[in-house]
């Protein structure tokens, strides 16, 4: 059974219609070991927690706590490429060739556009990798990869279509390169123009990008992996593992802050915000490091989802930014969350 946690940060004055009481009955309701919240509707904000913070034990999920936004990240690192092209630095009709000559094969005909949205047809690094409940899995724990390490196994593949720009395809080698780019571009990296050209800038104190340290500094729930037909504490993990993909540890205060300001125009010219929201094919889902869906009751949400193995986040704005939700949770695998989390998705837009 979960247990609900409401704390005085989240008994803050929200819409009638999203009384708290009803916003933590609904978190309540997300399947997962914990799970944390943010949601704000207009200048009212309420938080919440649910379940336990630690198997075993009767700690609550902290409500402010951190955790492992996964490929969230991915909309930083965008994020950080259009302020260049915004620069004049780069052009997202530039060749991979371009700026990381002799990479990637036929990178003279893949664009930094066609990583951004997963049109690239590159094989995706992940799929290269032991998966838990795989033995070979649980010896990566520690250990430290480079880009270029995971870029050569992926590239060690032949791609999943031919023609660059024809075809979506969701794949985490797109933004190992694109992290390798802004390097060469501003001599610093991804990591780096992230926290000079984001972090500092809107105050997102408990978003850290961390290297090659396995910790999550400050409260945080536990996150656990499938292990011999139990669950095994994973909160601990190097994460060169997914690197300029996926590696940035975050609050829901901090995502939702981060959201507002994009969708809010504040982070980029309106052109660049609107390629940003441009599918990679006709009627894609998925634009320049962003995505979106419609809600039960069609009102359409912005922002993108992130899955770190023992976590995973989910972070969503209306267009106009007026209602945001981020929620994250410690998935009890093999269980999958995500019908749960949408369903609070739903009851918090709707």
């Amino acid at each position: 059974m979960l247990v609900a946690l409401v704390t005085a940060a989240a008994m803050a004055v929200v819409p009638s219609v999203n009384s708290p009481q009803e916003l933590q009955k609904g978190l309540d309701g997300v399947v997962a070991i914990g799970a944390l919240a943010e949601v704000r509707d207009g200048g009212q904000v309420w938080r919440g927690s649910s379940g336990v913070a630690e198997l075993g034990s009767s700690r609550k999920v902290p409500v402010a706590g951190r955790f492992r936004a996964g490929s969230i990240t991915k909309t930083f690192v965008a994020t950080v490429v259009l302020q260049l092209v915004a620069e004049q630095r780069i052009r997202l009709d530039d060749s991979v060739e371009r700026w990381l000559p002799g990479v990637v094969p036929n990178g003279a005909n893949i664009t930094v556009r066609q990583l951004l949205n997963h049109t690239s047809g590159l094989y995706d690094f992940k799929d290269t990798l032991p998966m838990p409940p795989s033995p070979d899995f649980y010896a990566l724990q520690y250990r430290t990869w480079t880009a270029a390490e995971q870029i050569e196994r992926a590239l060690a593949h032949p791609p999943v279509f031919d023609t660059p720009g024809s075809q979506y395809d969701y794949s985490n080698t797109n933004y190992l390169l694109v992290g390798e780019i802004i390097e060469k571009v501003t001599g610093r990296t991804y990591a780096e123009e992230i926290e000079r050209r984001l972090i500092r800038l809107l105050r997102l104190h408990g978003t850290t990008l961390p290297g090659t340290s396995p910790y999550i500094k400050g409260p945080h729930p536990h996150g656990y992996v499938p292990k011999d037909g139990g669950l095994v504490d994973f909160t601990e993990l190097n994460p060169t593992l997914f690197g300029a993909a996926g590696d940035m540890i975050s609050t829901t205060r901090d995502l939702n802050r981060f959201f507002a300001a994009l969708l809010g125009g504040h982070l980029l010219p309106a052109r660049l915000l609107d390629a940003m929201k441009t599918p990679g094919t006709p009627n894609g889902r998925y634009g320049l490091g962003l995505s979106w869906h419609d809600t039960a009751c069609k009102v359409r949400v912005y922002g993108n989802d992130g899955d770190a193995l023992a976590y995973q986040a989910y972070s969503f704005a209306t267009e106009d930014t007026r209602r945001q939700v981020t929620v994250a949770v410690t998935p009890h695998l093999p269980d999958n969350p995500d019908a749960s989390v949408d369903a609070f998705i739903d009851r918090v837009i709707c």
